[in-house]
């Protein structure tokens, strides 16, 4: 038995969770926040046996894209305002996290 611990971009939410329930896993939703960008991730607690595990990643892998977004950054500047500056950044995909699980009930 293993936990998987994914941690998704909001946007890609839907599609996974659509997907990995038309695949028969459960999940539990934990709505998180991204400390970088502030932005919203929903993080995933699901219980997998090992045979499911590589079904599982792939689903994940399918319905987790990368993208690039432009994102206004305000410069550090003192005694004035500045405008704040487009940036170009990658969001979106997955970390995923993968733990052995020595013991497991449904209560």
């Amino acid at each position: 038995m293993k936990l998987i611990v994914a941690i998704i971009n909001s946007d890609d939410s839907q599609n996974v969770l659509g997907e990995i329930t038309k695949a028969g896993f459960y999940a539990t939703k934990l709505s998180t926040t991204g400390g970088f960008l502030r932005a919203g991730n929903l993080t995933l607690l699901m219980g997998v046996e090992d045979d499911k595990v590589d079904e599982l990643l792939d689903i994940l892998r399918a319905n987790c894209r990368k993208r690039e977004e432009l994102t206004p950054v305000m410069p550090a500047i003192e005694g004035g305002i500045m405008p704040a500056i487009p940036v170009q950044i990658t969001v979106g995909g997955a970390t995923v996290f993968v733990i052995d699980v020595e013991q497991f009930y449904k209560m």
